[in-house]
């Protein structure tokens, strides 16, 4: 903690902090983890950024997008805030009652801004103006529920029917790109059509770079909390991306949009003499979405979105902090998106806010991200799948109970929307540094570990005892 204090001394304030949160981005997209240029998508503004500050390969989100960043903002498992899965066409989300990163930081002096995709819920109690955030510009759920049905190609059905076209049009869900300012009600400011969301990228770069350009001369610190649209399914990439990648392909140019954006905003903070002054993390909210394939992410790992294999929860996640964050580390040291929560109240200070009337799954990663060969706080992953509890990860190994099938009768692809529900009697155990793609089962060679992982599981089973989640759970062994 000396170095964080030692910089508190010399700026006199708290550091800010940027979340660039990408949209179904694998692991392996990313130059740095072996994708870029290798598969058709140069990255080298993230590339950069991670060379220059720390790259972990083992981070974790949650399967699929609402749980993680609900997870993210409340330090909690979906199974406790509640949001299980992606939230749908005008579904009220789980944030009523919770208590967010965004509303403690803004209790401790932060100015908060959430610009993009929110997809946390329609319901007013659950909207980013009514949470914590002094501000958002962005829409309330996903690109694909704007676009698809106005798609000739997905629904030939709805676009050549003018009676389903009005029945879509007199759907009662947020339809707009939507502005929202503390505790006020959303106001409209464009329909999402398949032109405007080939833009939405484009205009909330503008906006964060805007609020980026504002903040320079303010005494307080600041929460960006920047969500892409991209690269989620389905991707229109503005006129000027449009073959730009090696790939030529929709996804991939995307791809290479969304590096373009996170160097300006990078830019605009050196620009405006606050990178130093700036903590920058940079994640995916969970792996490839395969049932769009091949509009769709890359990962080296087995599964995918809506999974608990680690392709779909083993994301990039890269931390930035010039001066702070020593350049050049590598760590494969376990962090969970819930980790952001406790790490960046006590990089503003507060600490003491965290909740202590509910359990809180994250931890504080602030040594690991600041000590020079830093080591991760975090000795465990749980994985859950919805309200199962699928495995728990220590150490390179993974003891696994429940899991989604990718493979077998009806299972056409291996999309983590599309299997059922496998539970395993005896428990698989795949060692992640030997075959990450959770090929081999080695539970019967590995018996004297079994204890540990029953020790590990037991632990997390009593914290439900003490603060009942909200849902039924399956606990399994």
């Amino acid at each position: 903690m000396a170095k964080l204090a030692e910089f508190e001394s010399r700026t006199g304030r708290r550091p800010n902090i940027l979340v660039y949160l990408m949209d179904d981005v694998g692991w392996g997209d990313l130059g740095v983890y072996g994708g870029g240029v290798a598969v058709g998508a140069p990255t080298p503004n993230m590339d950069a950024l991670a060379r220059d500050g720390l790259m972990l390969t083992s981070a974790y989100s949650q399967p699929s997008s609402s749980p993680t960043r609900a997870t993210l903002l409340t330090g909690q498992l979906p199974v406790r805030h509640g949001i299980l899965r992606p939230t749908l066409y005008n579904e009220a989300g789980g944030l009523t009652d919770a208590i967010t990163l965004a509303q403690l930081l803004s209790d401790a002096g932060y100015v908060t801004q959430a610009v993009g995709k929110w997809h946390m819920g329609e319901n007013p109690g659950s909207q980013p103006q009514n949470v914590g955030f002094d501000d958002f510009s962005g829409f309330l759920s996903v690109s694909d529920l704007y676009t698809e049905w106005r798609d000739p190609y997905f629904y030939p059905e709805i676009v050549y029917s003018e009676e389903r076209t009005e029945m879509m049009r007199e759907f009662a869900f947020e339809k707009y790109w939507v502005h929202a300012e503390k505790g006020g009600t959303i106001e409209q400011i464009k329909e999402i059509d398949i032109e405007v969301s080939s833009h939405l990228d484009e205009y909330w770069k503008d906006y964060s770079i805007e609020f980026i350009e504002k903040m320079a001369d303010s005494d307080q610190p600041f929460f960006l909390y920047h969500c892409t649209r991209g690269a989620h399914f389905d991707n229109y990439p503005r006129d000027e991306y449009k073959g730009l990648s090696p790939a030529k392909q929709a996804y991939k140019d995307t791809i290479v949009e969304l590096d373009d954006i996170l160097g300006e905003l990078v830019e605009a903070l050196e620009r405006t003499g606050q990178l130093e002054n700036t903590l920058i993390f940079i994640a995916s909210d969970n792996g490839p979405e395969m049932e769009s394939w091949p509009d769709s992410a890359y990962s080296p790992f087995r599964g995918a979105k809506g999974s608990t294999w680690e392709g779909g929860v083993r994301v990039p996640a890269i931390f930035y902090w010039k001066g702070m964050v020593e350049p050049g580390r590598v760590s494969d040291g376990l962090f969970d998106i819930s980790d952001i929560f406790n790490t960046c109240l006590t990089l503003a200070g507060a600490a003491d806010s965290i909740p202590t009337d509910r359990y809180i799954d994250g931890v504080d990663q602030t040594s690991f991200l600041l000590a020079e060969e830093g080591l991760s706080n975090r000795k465990y992953i749980y994985y859950w799948l919805m309200s199962y509890f699928s495995a728990v990860r220590l150490a390179e190994y993974k003891y696994v109970q429940f899991a989604e099938s990718d493979s077998g009768e009806g299972i056409v692809n291996p999309g983590g929307f599309t299997g059922y529900i496998m539970a395993f009697p005896y428990y698989h155990l795949y060692n992640l540094y030997l075959d990450p793609k959770e090929e081999h089962n080695v539970s019967i060679r590995k018996l004297v570990f079994t204890d540990l992982f029953i020790e590990a599981m037991q632990k997390h089973i009593a914290t439900f005892r003490e603060y009942p989640p909200g849902v039924n759970i399956i606990t399994g062994h």
